[in-house]
């Protein structure tokens, strides 16, 4: 490998390592954490089935765990309830050998994965779990183990940490085209754009009871912070001087711990390199899910991976390829809701025949006498609101109306501007999840869902 590749990786290391640690946002990673000290070295490469593969692949964990923090701290951060001294976040954070693109998979919580070897019998079980189990060392060769990838670094960081490296970047942008609240993480936000400072980040990131709900919904709202994050900082030139670069660098280390072979020089002098990257060469995606519910005895209700699709994308990162190859395109639209579960009343044959093939439960009503000129009007009760988008991309231009107490069933008048019916599929995991790059997710662009 050329010198000046060598250097471009280090740099692209340094800088996902020094913004995305600040996303685990998880609990206390023990005594020196404070400090910036390194923790003891991980496993690396030591997980079944590992393959060397190109680039260099760095492991973000967050930790569910209070201890060391005051009773007013934990009400103050909303982050009060049992800690089950488990990993709370874990994000594989992918560096292309030539420096020029940073991939992001999280690895939901609750996913139900066979664990590496370690001194239980040999088990599967919740992702997080495997902190509990064996700590750091288990967790990565566990990650090892379920991706095929090999573990380069290994971060972990805490609540106060993330709190205090978001303000210490000037805070963060994030937007919605709705308000957001949350009342177990203690978030309240309007729809629209907001400058939002470290406590309110942290009740962002760690909100789960929202439309979407889970850990998928949550997992890409962490990954539309750290893009508000890397903004703020382009904005502020951050990494346009050496010396500030050094600080930011220092300040952040001085709130993460890492494995024994990334210390803060390291990451000090690499950082200066993020200045090159831009948001179209990041992408961030999560596991593909085939099961959202499923049921062990032992675990509870727990995320199968969706084997096929999952090979594919960790298959894409050891051949160091963006995660975009993995996506198919054509076929039917994938919604978040299953079709079957969303009553319709038409008042067209062909539009009622369409929706019944991708699964909708539709009930055919008599034509109008005239078919009123303009677009299809899709008219539902707002307690039905999570269900209107998988419609809405079934019937393509159709206008969307809420009435208060309208019942159960949308009605669909239609039109006579209609577009016809597109077909779709339920495939929660592509409409939260599938891969998508930077540019796509910030405030401004339409995905990116700006106020």
């Amino acid at each position: 490998m050329a010198p000046q590749h060598r250097l471009r990786r280090r740099h692209a290391v340094a800088a996902a390592a020094l913004l995305i640690t600040t996303l685990a946002g998880a609990a206390p990673a023990g005594a020196g954490a404070a400090e910036g000290r390194s923790a003891p070295a991980a496993g690396h490469g030591s997980g079944q089935g590992v393959g060397k593969g190109r680039g260099t692949n760095l492991l973000v964990a967050g930790l569910d765990r209070r201890s060391g923090m005051s009773r007013e701290e934990i009400q103050r951060l909303h982050v009060g309830g049992q800690e089950c001294g488990c990993t709370d976040v874990l994000m594989v954070v992918h560096i292309a050998a030539d420096g020029r693109r940073l991939s992001v998979v999280s690895l939901p919580r609750d996913s139900f994965v066979r664990f590496a070897r370690h001194d239980h019998p040999a088990h599967s079980g919740k992702i997080n779990g495997a902190y509990a189990h064996g700590g750091r060392d288990l967790t990565v060769r566990t990650v090892e183990r379920a991706t095929g990838l090999r573990i380069d670094h290994y971060m972990e960081a805490d609540f106060r940490g993330f709190v205090a490296a978001v303000d210490g970047l000037g805070g963060a942008e994030v937007c919605s085209d709705r308000p957001l609240r949350d009342e177990n993480s203690g978030l309240d936000l309007a729809a629209g754009t907001h400058d939002i400072d470290g406590t309110h980040a942290l009740r962002y990131v760690r909100a789960r009871h929202l439309n979407p709900p889970g850990d998928l919904g949550r997992v890409r709202r962490q990954q539309k912070l750290l893009l508000g994050m890397l903004a703020r900082l382009s904005d502020a030139k951050v990494f346009k001087d050496p010396m500030t670069t050094a600080r930011t660098a220092r300040a952040l280390m001085s709130h993460v711990r890492t494995d024994g072979h990334t210390d803060i020089r390291t990451l000090t002098s690499l950082a200066w390199k993020l200045r090159d990257l831009t948001p179209r060469q990041t992408e961030f995606a999560t596991v593909p899910i085939s099961n959202f519910d499923y049921r062990d005895p032992t675990w509870g209700s727990s995320l199968l991976w969706d084997d096929k699709r999952a090979k594919r994308m960790f298959g894409a990162l050891r051949a160091d390829r963006p995660l975009a190859t993995t996506r198919k395109s054509g076929g039917p639209v994938p919604v978040g809701m299953p079709p079957q579960e969303t009553k319709v009343t038409v008042d067209d044959p062909r539009i009622a025949d369409g929706l019944r093939e991708s699964g909708f439960d539709v009930t055919e009503v008599p034509a109008p006498s005239s078919r009123p000129s303009g677009p299809t009007v899709v008219t539902y009760d707002p307690e039905r609101a999570r269900f209107a988008p998988s419609l809405a991309a079934a019937l393509p231009g159709a206008k969307l109306r809420s009435v208060a107490g309208f019942g159960p069933a949308f009605r669909v008048v239609v039109g006579g501007g209609d577009r016809g019916v597109t077909q779709v599929t339920y495939d929660r995991s592509m409409v939260e999840g599938a891969p998508v790059t930077g540019d796509r997710l910030r405030c401004g662009h339409p995905s990116g869902k700006k106020g």
